[in-house]
């Protein structure tokens, strides 16, 4: 008994170790990403489209095709040198920024494509440190929500040299990464002591390895069907998040915020509270299948609080800083369980040995396809309309066909597992009647 409790005590320090330093890293990343996104570059454009909206789609290019070429690279991830590549990837990113400043536009806009490849790569490589443990969800919770803190944060930090240092817009996403050059290396250097998963951790949630080409077609016949519900639903999830962050600032200067550098952090930092005292209980959820369910539950939930809060912001029933972050909070409630758990435990319900990074770059990949999309579909069709209008009308219709989906993908995995149960109840029963 009393070795059981340390076993636990162990875990829940290790946990607690690798949430902490992850949540770090991956904001420190971030730095060399998103900065920009706070420069609303107001008057220039490019062969008529708006310059900002290119640089946007630019970046999003580079990350499509980083998550394409991830599912290969990241599901056959060795557990080695992960921290040499996530400096070597970011190093790229960052001097990308450098050569963004220095050239003039449009040739500029290409910096932006480089910079978002090597940075695509990140989550899977960051993730594999931490998944197939009792504790991913909580730590999974707690990466996954960093993103939505780092995004309100980062921009903070964007804004904040050129109001208070009058750094340009060209200048500003180099001078960002400047920042979070030196926190970064002492966060890698600190993830790569967190230690593998225990023997328990792999009975318990499966073994995580490198997967074969053979491998990945085997799993994606097994789930096919459910498979491509959830891209689906994750597409929606990732136009959300993409138009929302890319664009807020041009959001909130729509509704009237001009010049707050910190209403980014304020709307973000309540958000990345609640997800994550959200998903980061799931993991007093040991049952595996249990856990699937409930990420379904939350994701059918963030649906409805998106589209629910947008028609009442429509109809001038909601405020405009609530709105923002109401549907934030639901955009992310469809977002982070992908991200954080939901691929996870359903590695786990079925016992198959793989790895997350495979799922999430599938599901990435086909989630900006549909966010550069969007962007695209709005500047050659010329749509007038802002960005507010434009992106309150795009949840109102995703998030009814989102509930669809998710009702529909809960019903399939469930179906799914009542099969995969019954395959595992016979040949013991068989066995235990051999016996007698």
């Amino acid at each position: 008994m009393t070795e059981r409790t340390e076993m636990t005590r162990s875990q829940i320090k290790v946990g607690i170790y690798a949430a902490v330093v992850v949540f770090l890293t991956y904001i420190m990343i971030f730095g060399f990403r998103k900065s920009f996104t706070v420069a609303t570059f107001d008057g220039l454009e490019i062969a008529g489209y708006s310059y900002k909206t290119v640089l946007v789609i630019s970046q999003m290019l580079g990350y499509l095709l980083a998550k394409f070429y991830g599912i290969k690279y990241i599901s056959e991830l060795k557990r080695t040198g992960r921290g040499t590549v996530i400096l070597l990837l970011t190093g790229i990113s960052w001097v990308s920024w450098l050569f963004f400043a220095l050239v003039p536009l449009p040739y500029n806009i290409v910096f932006l494509f480089i910079n978002g490849f090597p940075l695509g790569m990140l989550w899977g490589v960051v993730f594999s440190y931490v998944e197939g443990r009792r504790s991913t969800d909580f730590i999974g919770a707690t990466l996954a929500v960093s993103f939505i803190f780092a995004s309100g944060f980062v921009k903070s930090v964007g804004a904040w040299l050129m109001v208070q240092f009058g750094v340009s817009e060209f200048w500003m996403p180099f001078c960002t990464g400047l920042v979070f050059v030196p926190p970064l290396v002492l966060f890698v250097y600190l993830m790569e002591k967190i230690p593998a998963p225990s023997k328990e951790d792999i009975q318990l949630r499966a073994e995580r390895t490198a997967m074969t080409q053979e491998d990945r077609q085997r799993f994606i016949r097994e789930f096919s069907v459910g498979i491509a519900i959830c891209v689906l639903i994750y597409s929606f999830a990732t136009i959300f998040r993409d138009i929302r962050d890319n664009f807020g600032a041009e959001m909130w200067k729509e509704l009237g915020y001009v010049n707050q550098p910190a209403i980014f952090a304020k709307t973000e930092t309540p958000i990345t509270l609640i997800i994550l005292v959200l998903i980061g209980s799931m993991v007093f959820i040991r049952n595996n299948h249990k856990a699937l369910q409930t990420a379904h539950v939350f994701i059918l939930l963030g649906f409805v609080l998106a589209g629910g809060s947008t028609l009442l912001f429509s109809a001038k029933f909601l405020a405009p800083a609530w709105w923002m972050m109401l549907v934030g909070l639901g955009l992310y409630m469809v977002y982070i369980p992908f991200n954080a758990v939901f691929f996870d435990r359903l590695i786990s319900t079925f016992k198959y040995t793989g790895n997350v990074g495979f799922l999430i770059y599938l599901a990435d990949s086909f989630g900006y396809v549909g966010s550069v999309g969007v962007l695209l579909s709005k500047e050659i069709f010329k749509v007038q309309l802002n960005w507010v209008t434009f992106f309150s009308n795009s949840v109102i219709a995703l998030s009814a066909l989102g509930v669809l989906l998710t009702a529909f993908s809960m019903v399939y995995f469930g179906r799914k597992y009542q099969k995969f149960k019954a395959k595992r109840v016979i040949p013991a029963m068989q066995a235990a009647s051999s016996i007698r």
